[in-house]
């Protein structure tokens, strides 16, 4: 008996190493890295809103991507129901591409993370976020910085 079960954990072990997939992706790197926040003068921020409620990290988006994604934290003591950014979008020598409000429905508790979408402004596919894979299209890197303008806390919290 202790001979079949050498015999059969040595197969499974042999068996094993022809499981692994092999694949073009190379240099994987982290994209958590937390995004650039916009610098803003002190009478620019909404009053009531601390415009450290919240960290955006893991921001991607591939030139073929319809949506952006990225981790929103909540760092308040209280329940978040809602977020509203301003997200600006520039080249990598600073050139402004675009900027837009986004509001994104999303309930977060207190020092909770999660996964959030929102519809990408790059509608013509174009262009790709620079700390991820580059495409093999034609396509142009740019960054994104983004600034707190907004959240809801629900009634009742």
């Amino acid at each position: 008996m202790k001979r079949f079960a050498v015999i059969l954990i040595c197969v499974l072990a042999w068996c094993g190493t022809f499981g692994r997939t092999k694949t073009s992706v190379h240099k994987l790197s982290s994209t958590r890295m937390e995004l650039e926040c916009i610098t803003t003068d002190a009478d620019s921020v909404p009053e009531g809103v601390n415009p450290n409620a919240i960290s955006i990290k893991g921001y991607t988006k591939k030139a073929s991507d319809s949506k952006e994604a990225f981790f929103v934290t909540n760092r308040t003591d209280r329940t978040i129901s809602q977020i509203k950014l301003r997200l600006r979008y520039s080249t990598l020598t600073g050139e402004q591409l675009h900027e837009r409000v986004a509001t994104v429905n999303v309930t977060l508790r207190a020092g909770e993370t999660r996964l959030v979408t929102i519809k990408s402004w790059d509608i013509q596919r174009q262009f790709y976020y620079y700390a991820g894979a580059k495409p093999r299209k034609k396509a142009s890197p740019y960054k994104v910085a983004y600034r707190l303008i907004g959240y809801s806390l629900p009634i009742g919290e």
